[in-house]
Order: structure tokens, then sequence, then C-alpha cells
């Protein structure tokens, strides 16, 4: 058997399902213990507006949000009690849309300062720092000097800036340079989040993604990133659709799918190529490389893993069309994997010294309402995927580099003092496992399945799996940042 320290998740996106089922047994059968989230979307704060927005996926998983900041809600964490640890990042795009709503539109001086105040307060909260996602509307309508701003004041309280890029495909590169400007002109580490080249056009192009950032690192720069290790990534599936279309919210995006002429302004952004949006369309080889996952209108359950391919054969409909009318039946909220990615790129961003992991997916379950869904199979297998394909099956790493990126990178990233390594007097967060037999099972076709080979996981010294078996103990934390205020 192997001790190590337990997993961390450098971005998990429980935020909601922890409400749901706290235990999070996807989580726990990797051996993650810690997860940090809040990917620009932060679930706090929260005011009325957004409450109405969003109601569908409050709605989805039965939740009744009863909080409005980040203190409030770790508090409900905190009564319920959660499964593993957790911190979150204030998220930009949910600071811009409390001051300006879903509109593509400019913050005023004094708009700015409002939104400052909702970062200075959140991480005052405990949030880790601010975070950014800027291929989601309403997020690609902020200039960088807005996210500068937002950066800055996250770091006079010792945060971080984390950031989904503006762009993963043909404009990545310049992406990369507006991460690293927001880090120097804010005076923040930067991580970046799911480090990818996605896009057919773009397969190959790790090795200029490295240099770029191994030469920022070498001027000093603190700037990582983190990787999922598979060669699709999953997202919502109106992120192909133009970033203007989205002006006002889902309920406009509808709309304008229904407008004949809006619809084919929209056809013809996304056949034309172009570095100045992500563009998904042009990113993938055909509808074939695009699996449904998440779907929130029941009548489209049996949806729910066909292709695109498949479902434009279903209702005899050119791919473009289903993808729209889609969308329309499911107000937008549909949630796809989009295979774009080349599995040698994939496999070099893993290697990176500075690269740790992440699951990029929801803490979720085989059973009960969670199970209903078709989540990407990272959901359940990234940390014992990596020690079975790039550890014992393809020796790109060791066992201790794979352990080191799975724990003490990201606790040192994160400035998570008291886990991340084996050491008296810190939290026993501890999993023992046989390197040998540890292995992922989900798959694309079927992902609700648990992982294979923790033989034990202890969180905060309580077992969470005990020979192999959840225990159902939840004796997670709340983990705050270094600007928290008791």
């Amino acid at each position: 058997m192997v001790v190590a320290p337990g997993f961390i998740d450098m971005l998990g996106q429980s935020e909601y399902t922890i409400l749901v089922d706290p235990r999070l047994p996807s989580k726990i059968f990797q051996g993650i213990t810690t997860e940090i989230t809040g990917e620009g979307e932060s679930v706090a704060p929260l005011n009325d507006a957004i409450l109405r927005a969003d109601q569908e996926q409050y709605d989805h998983y039965h939740i009744q949000p009863d909080w409005r900041t980040f203190r409030e809600y770790f508090s409900r964490l905190e009564k319920q009690h959660i499964g593993i640890n957790i911190a979150s990042y204030v998220g930009a795009t949910r600071v811009r849309r409390m001051a300006l709503g879903d509109n593509d539109v400019q913050p005023t001086a004094a708009q700015l300062e409002q939104m400052k105040e909702f970062v200075s307060e959140a991480m005052r909260d405990g949030a880790v720092g601010v975070s950014s996602s800027l291929e989601y509307a309403p997020a690609p309508y902020a200039k960088t000097e807005e996210l500068i701003a937002l950066a800055a004041e996250a770091s006079k309280f010792g945060g971080i800036y984390a950031t989904h890029m503006r762009n993963e495909g043909t404009g990545i590169l310049p992406a990369i340079d507006e991460a690293l400007h927001i880090g120097r002109e804010a005076h923040i580490p930067v991580e970046i989040w799911h480090l990818k080249v996605g896009g057919k056009p773009s397969w190959g192009r790790m090795p200029e993604v490295v240099a770029k950032i191994n030469a920022a690192r070498a001027q000093g720069l603190d700037v990582s990133a983190d990787t999922y290790a598979y060669p699709a990534w999953f997202n919502d599936f109106s992120a192909f659709i133009p970033a203007w279309a989205h002006d006002g919210g889902n309920a406009k995006l509808v709309e304008r799918l229904k407008d004949p002429a809006t619809r084919d302004r929209i056809r013809k952004d996304m056949l034309t190529p172009s570095d100045q949006w992500d563009n998904e369309w042009q990113e993938i080889p055909g509808p074939e490389a695009v699996l449904i996952g998440v779907v929130h209108n029941p009548q489209l359950l049996p949806l729910q893993g066909k292709t695109l391919a498949e479902i434009a054969k279903i209702w005899n409909k050119d791919p473009m069309d289903a993808l729209f009318d889609l969308l329309i039946e499911d107000h937008a909220l549909t949630s796809v994997a989009v295979f774009g990615m080349s599995e040698p790129d994939v496999a070099l961003a893993l290697q990176q010294p500075w690269v740790s992991v992440d699951n990029d997916s929801s803490g979720t379950s085989p059973d009960g309402m969670l199970g209903q869904e078709h989540p990407h199979p990272r959901a359940y297998g990234t940390f014992p995927r990596i020690m079975r394909k790039y550890v014992r099956e393809e020796h790109k790493l060791t066992l201790e580099d794979a352990i080191r990126k799975f724990t003490a990178l990201p606790a040192q990233r994160m400035r998570l003092t008291d886990r991340g390594v084996l050491k008296t007097g810190l939290c026993a967060d501890i999993v023992i496992f046989d390197p040998r037999k540890v292995h992922d099972v989900a798959t694309f076709d079927n992902p609700n399945q648990l992982s294979q080979g923790m033989e034990y996981v202890l969180v905060n010294a309580v077992p969470v799996i005990d020979h192999s078996e959840m225990t159902g103990a939840l004796p997670g934390k709340v983990l705050r940042g270094p600007g928290y205020v008791p």
C-alpha cells in the first residue's frame, strides 16, 4: 500500500451538488479530500435578479438558496456538514452580474467601485481569490482593465487570480498574454485553469504554450496551471454561440435563436473561422465530436449520452439547426462533452512540473438525483486515471510526480499551510491505496461509475472510506482564504 496526503482538486465545481449529496462519492473514491471551486460564476454574492435569472438551475437540484454572501453560504455548509474540505474563489462573472446584470455593457467608475467592494467583501468572508471564466457570457464583455481592477482588489487580501482564459483555441497565445498582464498589473499570482489547446486547428501547439509560460516564470512571474488530462472538455452547449448573441442572458439568447434573421447571423459567425472569440464549431472535427451530457428539460433526458450527429439524424435536421433547436428546448442550459484535444498536447501539459490536477466537474453520485445526469467521466475518474494511464501504463510520470501534482503542489499554490503533505501536527487528510490496482472505471458511454482502489480515505483524521467502503461521515471543513476576517 501507498500512504499519501489527500488529493486536492484545483477546480471542483461542487458548490451546488454538495448541498444535494454532501458525501460527494465521486470525489472521495478518487482520493480527493479538498476541492477548490468558483469558476467565474461563483455561488455568491447573490441578489434577487440573479436568483430569478438562475431559478431553473436551483430547481434542477431542488436547492433553496438561503444565502446572499459567502459568509452565509459557508455557514450553511458548516451547519449541514460536508464530506470533504472546500474553498472558493469569488467569480468576476458573478461580481459583474451583481452590478451590471447579463448585459453587454461597460461599468461606470461608480459601478466598478461597487464591483471591487463585492470582491473585498468576499475576500473578508473567506474567498481564496478572484476568478474569471472568459468564454461564457456575460464574462466576454469584460475588458482587461475591469479584470485587473478586480484582481488588484483580491491581491490586497493575499488572493490568487485564477482564469478560464478568453481563448483556448487559435487565439490562445494572446489569451495567455492577457492573463500574464493581469497578474503583472494587479501584483497577483496567476493560475491557468484546465490548460489545453482546444480545437483541431491548434493541435500540436502545446510546446509553444509551455514555452510561453516557462518564459514568464523565468522572468519571475508567479504563474502555474492545472489539467484534467482527458481529450474532451465539458462545457455549456451555449458556448458554441458567439458572445454578442448572449447579451441580456439565456432568455434573450433563446429569443434570438428563434428569430430567422438573427439565427442566420449566428450561423454565419459560427461558420467563419476567427480567433476573436473561442469558436468551438471551428474547433471540432464534426458533430460526432459533441456528446450531450446534462439536460434540464426532462423531456430531453433520452438525448443524454447521444452525439449531436445522432440527434441531427433522429430529428432529421442539419447538425447546426439541431444544436440551435436543442438550446431552445433546454432554455440554453445543456452541458456537453466536446472531443477537441490531441493526446500529445494533453500529455505534455500534464508533464510540466508547475501543472497540478483538477476534475473541473462537480462532485456527484451514481445514486439518487445526481445519478440521473450524464457527466464527463472526469467527474469520477481524473486522479485514478492519471495513475493508471500516465504512471503505470505509459510511464509519462513517476508515481511520486503524480502524487506531488495531487497534493504538495496544489497546497503550496493555494497556500494551504496545514495540509498537502504528511507531517506531524498537520491536518490528517490521508489516502491509502494499492498503486498497482487503483484505476478509473467511468467512460464517456457510462460515466456514473466510482473509481476503484482507494482502501482508506481520511478527511481531517476521520475515515470517509474504510476498507474500500464509504462510511457516510461528513468531517470536511470550509477552508477560508488569507483575507478572512472572523
